[in-house]
Order: C-alpha cells, then sequence, then structure tokens
C-alpha cells in the first residue's frame, strides 16, 4: 500500500502464519438453549500458515476509523477500481490475530457477513492488513431516527440472519454495537463487521469479561461471570433494538460498568438481579451493591412517549423483554428470535420474493 499507509505502519515481532484460504461453510444446527461448540474443523487456529496478497494491488484513499487493534481505511483495488475497506492490525498477540482471519474464513459466505477479500502484508514493517468489501453505510446517529416500523423489523431481522450463522458456527461476536453494523439504505443491504474479538465457544470454558462496549455489555460481564455464551450478542442487540424503538440512545446509558449495572437495575430491577445472582453462586462487591441499591422492576410501557409511539407494538415489547433478561440462558437465541412474531410481515415479505 502507498502514501498514507506508511505512516500507521509498525514492526510487528514474531508474525503470526495464517491460512488464507476462504471456504463457505455449511451450518451446523444450533440448539437455542443447549450451547454448543465449534465444529472440530473450525479449530487449531494457532497452527495455520499464510499466502499472502500483493500489497501493491491496494492504494490507501483516506482514514475512516481507528480502534484499539487497528486503523481503518477507505482503499481502492487498483486492479479492479474498486473500493475497499483497508484494516491494518497493529502488533498484538498473534493468536488474537489469527483467531480473527480464522474466524472470518469460517464466516466467508454467510449471509450478512462482511466479506474478506483479501490478506496482504506491508514489505518493510511485516504489517498485515485485512481488506474487505466497502459498505456505503449511513453512521446510525443520522439513519436509526429516520427508520420506519417496517425498517427496523427487516434490519433487525437481517441481523438475526447474521448471529444464527455465526453461533451456528460455534463463534461469538462479543462486540454487537451501532458501529459494527453497516447499513447502505438505499440498497437495504446489512453488514456486521468487526470481528476482532470474537471467538469459538466451547462449552464450560472460562472468557475474559473485558469485550463488548459499554453501553451493550451484557450483565454477565458486569457480574465478571465468564463462562458465557452465544447469548451475550443477543443482549447486545436487545440493547440496540431497544434504543431503536424507544428512541433512547443508548438505552443503559452508564459512565462506567458499575454504573452500567446500575442502569440496568434500574429497569430490570434488582429482586430479578439478585435471583440471577443466586443461581450462579455470584456476590456483588460490597461497593457496587451499595451503588446498585434497590429497584423495582420498571414495565416497558414507562418508555412509551408521543415520539416513539409509532414503533412500538405489542409484539416489539414483547421482543424486548426476551431479548434483556439477566439470565442469558433465559434469552432468546438467534434462531428463535427469527421466528418471533415481530418479524411476521418481513418473514411473509421475503417468503414472497
Amino acid at each position: 500500500m502507498r502514501g498514507v499507509a506508511k505512516n500507521y505502519c509498525s514492526t510487528f515481532l514474531g508474525f503470526l502464519q495464517l491460512y488464507a484460504v476462504v471456504a463457505v461453510r455449511v451450518p451446523v444446527a444450533y440448539l437455542p438453549n443447549l450451547r454448543t461448540a465449534p465444529p472440530k474443523e473450525h479449530r487449531g487456529y494457532e497452527s495455520l500458515t499464510v499466502q499472502w496478497g500483493d500489497q501493491h494491488d491496494y492504494e490507501v484513499v483516506r482514514k475512516v476509523g481507528r480502534g484499539v487493534y487497528s486503523e481503518v481505511f477507505e482503499g481502492m483495488n487498483l486492479k479492479t477500481n474498486e473500493s475497499c475497506i483497508i484494516k491494518m492490525l497493529k502488533p498484538v498477540n498473534k493468536n488474537k490475530i489469527e483467531r480473527e482471519v480464522k474466524i472470518l474464513q469460517n464466516l466467508c459466505g454467510g449471509p450478512n457477513v462482511v466479506k474478506l477479500l483479501d490478506i496482504v502484508q506491508y514489505q518493510h514493517s511485516k504489517t498485515p492488513s485485512l481488506i474487505f468489501e466497502h459498505v456505503r453505510s449511513t453512521d446510525f446517529r443520522v439513519l436509526y431516527p429516520t427508520l420506519t416500523d417496517y425498517d427496523i423489523r427487516y434490519y433487525t431481522y437481517e441481523l438475526l440472519k447474521a448471529l444464527d450463522y455465526a453461533h451456528s458456527q460455534g463463534i461469538m461476536h462479543r462486540d454487537i454495537k451501532p458501529q459494527n453494523i453497516m447499513i447502505d439504505h438505499e440498497l437495504r443491504k446489512l453488514r456486521l463487521i468487526d470481528w476482532g474479538v470474537s471467538e469459538f465457544y466451547h462449552p464450560g470454558k472460562e472468557y475474559d469479561v473485558r469485550v463488548a462496549s459499554r453501553y451493550f455489555k451484557g450483565p454477565e460481564l458486569l457480574v465478571d461471570l465468564r463462562d458465557y455464551d452465544y447469548a451475550l450478542d443477543m443482549w447486545s442487540l436487545g440493547c440496540i433494538f431497544a434504543g431503536i424503538i424507544f428512541r433512547k440512545e443508548p438505552f443503559f446509558d452508564g459512565h462506567d460498568n458499575h454504573d452500567q449495572l446500575v442502569k440496568i437495575a434500574m429497569v430490570l430491577g434488582t429482586d430479578e438481579l439478585n435471583a440471577y445472582l443466586n443461581e450462579y453462586d455470584l456476590e456483588l462487591d460490597p461497593q457496587l451493591d451499595e451503588l446498585v441499591g434497590r429497584h423495582s422492576k420498571k414495565p416497558w410501557s414507562k418508555f412509551i412517549n408521543a415520539d416513539n409511539r409509532h414503533l412500538v407494538s405489542t409484539e416489539a415489547i414483547d421482543f424486548v423483554d426476551k431479548l434483556l433478561r439477566y439470565d442469558h440462558q433465559d434469552r432468546l437465541s438467534a434462531k428463535e428470535a427469527m421466528s418471533h412474531p415481530y418479524f411476521s410481515q418481513v418473514r411473509a415479505a421475503e417468503s414472497s420474493r
């Protein structure tokens, strides 16, 4: 890559071995409350090797974002003159990068999952970059307030397709948030992006709770329940959905992780929180317990007002209620969610096509 790209490259120590041949996988059955492990062929990313693309095929156009682990640019494929997204990875843990690429390869061809087009390495620094399809999305702060009731049903259903596919492949995204949901409203196209903190699920394994963005962190992360599963993504989806239909973004607006749990308890109630903690033999530290205080469960109808009434149907209330549950085992799975009556119009329209 040329020009500005050089300024964002740094030495990558002891770089990884990756495998770049992508393959479309057929989903395995996903049983909603029986959390399944990934298929055996999806493991072992530590021993993969890479077949690098040619970095000279791509040119950086402009910077479009940055994260903890990457710099993101809009780019151009010089062979095809097509726009692309170049995700330039920072020097981090070798296994983390291997895992991200392996997951993207496993999900290749899945519905509404961003397409990984190529993997290249800058010649001098050995910094790897992932090349993705470019989705001309509108900022969610601009787009979401304009969505109709049917639009919300449609795009939520499209997101569920991506989650159901990922979960069927034994993969948790772990960072579902509006910034990672690209929507080209003109083409009515949605893509789920940024699989950098995603992980393979293995029953009984304990995972890092320092994942997901604060406003979308599930209660399991906030109370240090480490053997969580796919349902973490469903909580995050529920937070996004509640924010859209109630016109309250973000829906749970905590100023830190402790306050985030307080904001959740003020809606879902502390009796339910205590029942959840007892179920999993957990205790809040005294300081957090004092911060949380005591709150009654708030009915969803309390969030309805003149500005959002046209978006809040009985089915929408039932749907959000079945996602925003303390206990991850009580939440709808992605497959169950797709069968919810809230999406009957979308399923009918899809069937007619």
